[in-house]
């Protein structure tokens, strides 16, 4: 690159000065194209030339870089490493920054110049800020940004510093959107309206911030609600507390009175069982006398009794026998009445079939007399012939239908039996899914037992529980399955799943809180649906007494499992019933033991199979196994089930592979099938058109004879007649077996008559002596009853005065004695707890009995109990939470407000800042089109620039001097000119506004060009920055355009006061 540099001094005599800012030398190292150039640039107007390709825009892209901008900004690069030149390892870019005046930035620790060093590595890049004798002061982009601000340094608003790649984006956009855009982003007015909306998204979000903290106060207020409410429930609780120790006094002394009441009745009691001894033995007295007598009479007629004994043995043994075979015979001869009946049921059905069978020969042989008159005439025969041939195709006909039915009926089967191989086909598919289901979660359970009661759920679920395990009161109990096992071989647990299948998954908690912990790490582990059974850890093993467990030999579930946990067998039996649920080894024996033998406290019955019988009332009910469950998650050989499991899953494999197979066959058969009947139907369709035509032949040969003809024959009636002679003979037979029977019955009634008639001469002949022997036991019964009345009598009054008498007089003088100690203790206590007279005060206790109190109080304590334990807290604490509470809320409430009034206020000035914001809009507009015709005006031209906020869009006109007729020009396609260009707008917003200058006919060249500087310097003029630069602003014009602009910008750049750098390929000396 040939450099060029060209630096022009303000002309003497200016007042500006320059300022703070200005950037006076850059160095680039490895940067881009470059390996060490440096540049110094002057306080004013600077100069860069060269040719195309050397490298000029890369100095502009470094001093963008070195204040920040991100690479992909400036168009030339995806990233900072690419800006690296080819083969080096790091790029360096060095700026140096004048740092005088009253706009100095902190001088006293900069100094005069500011260093500003970009470097840039493959991996990463660091900004340093140094001093002027080049030591480190900073590397924090903070720095950078704050430096940038306080010199309005801004190198991505075109105004300030705009490259040529950059400026492609505007290039063929000259629209009024895109004008507008760009007037909106050079004057600023873009940043601050972002910021401004910015501010009032940040609001928006501060006021919902503020109504969520004030909604957040509403669970605090109904805590206050609820303290409030205990508070008031408390203090009930200690008027029953008042209450107990009142009634606890007055038990005190209710005992002692209750002594005085005791030790009376005890004292008349003593002197009435005094008074029923002599009354007793006067009772024992009697009695003895008594039984002496009856013992007496019992031994005289057991003497006469013992000789009748012998007799009436054998008489009594010939009797039973007698009583038998009447018996027996009587049996037989009523199975003998029902035979009978049966047999001349069925004669009587024969008999009736007998009759039908010869009134239809009859029937058969009336109609044969009636058709045989009427077969003579020759026409008759050729009837008879078409109609024999009609008969035949007829003939035909049905049977090509019965043919074609009989296929239409075949291929409904065959479809049939495919759709049932095919439902057979997905129900084994189906079960060998669920199979290999089974074997995955088996072998799941093979490495973790717990995974049987929940799957991969359940270890989250444990895992999330021993994170939370500080939480919880007591560690929950779970899964149940887990710590259950068989007592005996898996013979039960099949049965045993069925029956508490379902609690084998449940987890145990001791109190309601941890269930709600253990939901939460329920939820976490994502564990749905899980049961929870909430039951107090310290409960002892419940002890279940025998009379309460179902009677019989059988099983129950409680005693086939074990576990080392009594909380877990205490949930089964109260959750459970386990201990009424019978196991059995087969159906038969399950329904015996649920249905037959009403066994008390069962309540079901489980087979081997997995059978639940129960009855509830007079319904029995029998539900059969669930078939997804194959074992049960208790069993201990889960190998054996696996390799089982395998086998059945070959099984239903071979009978997959078989019923697609058949599945093949009954397809191609129903392929066959479909072919048959396209055929018989063509065969059925030429049949019937042939048989249509010999019907209308046989209609038109009737019509011409007028006569009918009746072709039918004369039946036979020869196998009526043979059906006949069966029905005889099978009559006849069925007639002598009848008479047989008859005669048997005969037989057995005779019989039976002799039985009676001996067994009645039998009784009639021994009843003198048996009515006697019968009479001597019932005088020997009646002697025994009384003697053994006596002799109770006897030793109950003996019983009384031994056991009752005496000892109650004993036991009631040693009970006085005991109460009157008992009446020292009990006013010594009742002394200490109050004084008698103070019991008075509270309305004494003389009407009230120790236990009606004590109930009384029990009551009290239970319900003081039941209160207590809904709170924690004692009433002091619940009052200091209240009023900790009451302050907290109203503190939030007091600092809600001034939140709500801070934001007002922040509001309020955000709406004066957007009215500023649009005055300010609409004074920019102005200022704009002021500057521009004071631009236009040092040439005699004039124009104006329309403005529109609301459709975000700008417009220009411009009126040459020349224009007697007043018209203008304005631009209705936007912007663009290389004259421009230097005007130190974007190149191709100046192109555009250029060239549509270009195509007015009024103007000249000249007129056009500095119409469009004058548009670019307008803006400049509304832009504040130290330094400006503008690359490549004349490479279109020609050298008058060129000199008129670089006049123009010259004498601008001078009159602002601000550095400017030039990028040109041409020379401009």
């Amino acid at each position: 690159m040939t450099r060029s540099k060209l630096s022009r001094p303000a002309p003497q005599g200016t007042h500006n000065q320059p300022a703070a800012g200005i950037v006076s030398r850059i160095r680039l190292e490895n940067f881009m194209c470059h390996s060490n150039i440096e540049i110094e640039f002057g306080d004013w107007v600077n100069f860069i030339t060269g040719q195309n390709g050397s490298g000029k825009s890369a100095i502009l892209t470094a001093l963008c870089i070195a204040f920040g901008i991100r690479a992909r900004s400036t168009q030339r690069a995806a990233s900072l490493k690419d800006f690296i030149k080819n083969g080096c390892s790091y790029a360096l870019v060095v700026v140096e920054i004048k740092n005088k005046g009253e706009d100095a930035f902190k001088k006293d620790i900069y100094g005069d110049f500011i260093v500003l060093e970009r470097r840039i590595t493959e991996s990463t890049s660091t900004t340093t800020l140094k001093d002027f004798q080049g030591r480190k002061v900073s590397q924090k982009k903070d720095d950078l940004l704050e430096l940038t601000e306080h010199f309005n340094i801004d190198v991505e608003n075109p105004c300030v510093i705009m490259s040529q790649d950059r400026s492609r984006e505007f290039l063929h956009s000259g629209n009024d959107k895109e004008k507008f855009k760009f007037f909106f982003k050079a004057t600023l007015l873009q940043q601050v309206s972002e910021l401004l909306q910015s501010i009032k998204g940040q609001l928006d979000a501060a006021y919902a911030i503020v109504d969520d903290l004030e909604s957040s106060i509403r669970p605090i207020l109904k805590e206050l609600e609820e303290l409030q409410e205990k508070i008031k429930s408390m203090e009930h609780v200690e008027e029953i507390s008042r209450q107990v120790q009142q009634l606890k006094k007055k038990l005190a002394w209710s005992w002692v009175y209750d002594v005085d009441h005791q030790i009376e009745d005890l004292a008349l009691k003593i002197e009435k069982l005094k008074g029923r001894i002599p009354t007793c033995q006067a009772k024992i007295d009697r009695q003895v006398v008594k039984v002496d007598e009856l013992n007496t009479r019992l031994l005289e007629k057991k003497e006469n009794i013992a000789g009748m004994m012998e007799k009436t043995v054998q008489v009594r043994k010939l009797k039973d026998e007698l009583q038998q075979n009447l018996s027996q015979a009587t049996r037989v001869k009523l199975e003998l009445d029902q035979e009978i009946t049966r047999r001349t049921g069925l004669i009587q059905m024969l008999m009736r079939r007998f009759d039908r069978l010869t009134r239809q020969i009859e029937e058969i042989q009336d109609q044969h007399i009636k058709s045989t008159q009427a077969e003579e005439s020759e026409m008759e025969e050729q009837l008879i012939i078409l109609q024999s041939e009609v008969d035949s195709v007829t003939s035909d006909l049905e049977r090509l239908k019965g043919e074609e039915n009989v296929l239409f009926n075949n291929v409904s089967t065959t479809k049939d039996a495919l759709n049932e191989i095919i439902r057979e086909i997905e129900e084994n598919e189906r079960k060998k899914h669920d199979i290999s289901s089974h074997v995955h979660s088996l072998q799941q359970q093979i490495t973790n037992k717990v995974t049987a009661f929940g799957g991969d759920k359940v270890l989250n679920l444990l895992r999330t529980i021993e994170r939370h395990r500080r939480r919880f009161r007591k560690a929950p109990i779970g899964p149940i399955g887990a710590h259950v096992a068989l007592l005996r071989d898996d013979v039960w647990a099949l049965a045993i799943e069925h029956a508490i299948g379902k609690l084998l998954n449940a987890f145990i908690v001791t109190n309601h809180k941890d269930s709600l912990i253990l939901r939460e790490c329920a939820k976490e582990a994502y564990y749905s649906n899980l049961q929870i059974i909430i039951y107090d850890f310290d409960r002892p093993l419940l002890n279940i007494p025998s009379n309460m467990l179902p009677q019989t030999n059988h099983p129950t579930t409680i005693s086939v499992i074990h576990t080392e946990i009594p909380t877990i067998i205490n949930v089964l039996v109260d959750q459970g019933n386990a201990e009424r649920q019978v196991l059995v080894q087969d159906y038969e024996m399950g329904k015996s033991v649920a249905f037959g033998q009403r066994i008390p406290n069962l309540k079901e019955v489980y087979t081997v199979e997995g059978y639940r019988m129960f009855q509830r009332g007079s319904v029995e009910t029998t539900l059969p196994p669930n078939k997804r469950i194959r074992t049960g998650r208790l069993c201990g050989s889960v190998d054996e089930q696996i390799k089982e499991l395998e086998k059945e899953a070959s099984r239903v494999s071979e009978h997959i592979r078989c019923g697609q197979k058949r599945k093949i066959d009954i397809e191609k058969v129903l392929k066959e099938f479909d072919g048959q009947i396209q055929r018989i139907k063509r065969q059925r369709l030429d049949t019937e058109r042939f048989l249509a035509s010999k019907n209308l032949k046989l209609r038109e040969l009737k019509n011409v004879s007028q006569a009918d003809v009746d072709s039918e024959h004369a039946p036979n009636v020869d196998e009526l007649h043979k059906e006949i002679e069966k029905v005889k003979d099978e009559i006849h037979e069925k007639e002598t077996e009848l008479e047989k029977l008859r005669t048997r019955l005969s037989e057995a009634q005779e019989k039976a008559s002799e039985f009676r008639q001996s067994f009645e001469n039998l009784c009639e002949s021994v009843k003198g002596e048996m009515d006697a022997f019968a009479e001597a036991e019932h005088n020997i019964v009646l002697i025994e009853d009384d003697l053994h009345s006596a002799q109770k009598e006897k030793a109950h009054y003996e019983g009384i005065m031994q056991q009752k008498v005496l000892p109650d007089i004993k036991e009631a003088e040693t009970l006085c004695e005991q109460l009157k100690q008992k009446r020292e203790e009990s006013y010594k206590k009742a002394s200490i707890i109050c004084l008698e007279s103070e019991l008075e005060s509270l309305g004494g206790c003389k009407h009230s009995t120790p236990e009606q109190l004590s109930a009384q109080l029990n009551r009290l304590k239970d319900r003081f109990d039941r209160e207590s334990k809904r709170f924690d807290e004692t009433i002091d604490d619940l009052r200091m939470m209240y009023e900790v509470k009451e302050r907290k809320v109203l503190h939030k409430r007091q600092v809600y407000a001034d939140f709500h009034g801070k934001l007002n206020a922040c509001q309020k000035a955000l709406e004066m800042r957007w009215n500023k914001f649009e005055r300010n809009a609409i004074l920019l507009k102005r200022q704009l089109t002021w500057q521009f015709n004071g631009h236009l005006r040092k040439k005699g031209f004039s124009g104006h620039i329309k403005v529109n906020y609301e459709e975000k869009s700008l417009s220009i006109e411009v009126k040459m001097p020349q224009d007697a007729s007043g018209r203008s020009v304005q631009d209705t396609r936007g912007l663009s000119g290389d004259v421009c260009q230097g005007a130190l707008l974007p190149p191709s917003y100046l192109n555009f506004l250029f060239n549509m200058l270009l195509e007015l006919p009024l103007c000249s060249g000249g007129e056009r060009s500095f119409s469009t500087l004058c548009f670019a310097l307008a803006l400049h003029e509304m832009t504040e920055a130290p330094f400006r630069a503008m690359d490549e602003f004349d490479v279109f014009m020609d050298a008058v355009s060129r000199k008129i602009s670089l006049d123009t910008l010259v004498e601008f750049a001078v009159a602002q006061g601000s550095q400017w750098i030039f990028i040109s390929p041409h020379d401009i000396r």
